[in-house]
């Protein structure tokens, strides 16, 4: 026996080849849980007691490193071609919260009347009438303080005639619905 137990593990690596087959009866895989069971041997050398059966305790860890990747596989769900993976995007919180904060300043920009126009009739779901009804103007009123309020607010959120306000940006969209973002003109 050599004074170092590291010197001892490469004698049984036939063995622990052959155990891990028999458990896993896959070459592969066999051999990366061989290789798994040594990085943990070799790292915990330390705990292994001199004159006691390095043999049995390669095969123990090896065999607790099975059981270990079983019990593991059992809470993993198999994707090979992907297509679970790709439902399973989501927009990130943050991004609502960034955008909404942008709004809100530009919101604050506007006057009273168009920001009272736009609650009203935007937020609040009111129809032109019934909001021009609550602030006894003409509805033609209410109708030209919404529609100058929503082109201040595109003005200061630097939003073209076509582009809708979306609370998150072009790539994130373009990752969380598995299209290609739009490329710069």
């Amino acid at each position: 026996m050599s004074a170092d137990p590291r010197d001892e593990i490469v004698e049984h690596l036939p063995a622990l080849r052959a155990f891990a087959l028999s458990l896993t009866r896959n070459g592969s895989l066999a051999d990366d849980m061989v290789q798994d069971a040594l990085v943990k041997a070799w790292t915990k050398i330390h705990t292994f007691e001199p004159g006691t059966n390095m043999r049995a305790w390669l095969f123990t860890i090896l065999r607790n490193t099975y059981y270990s990747n079983r019990r593991k596989a059992g809470r993993e769900v198999g994707d090979a071609d992907g297509l679970l993976t790709e439902t399973l995007s989501e927009k990130p919180a943050h991004d609502g919260r960034l955008q909404m904060a942008d709004f809100m300043r530009a919101f604050q920009k506007l006057n009273d009347e168009q920001r009272e126009a736009l609650v009203l009739v935007g937020a609040s779901g009111f129809s032109y009438e019934e909001a021009a009804g609550m602030c006894n103007v003409a509805v033609g009123t209410i109708k030209s303080r919404t529609n100058r309020a929503r082109a201040r607010l595109a003005e200061l959120l630097h939003l073209s005639d076509d582009e809708a306000f979306e609370l998150t940006d072009q790539a994130t969209l373009a990752v969380v619905s598995g299209n290609k973002p739009a490329t710069a003109r």
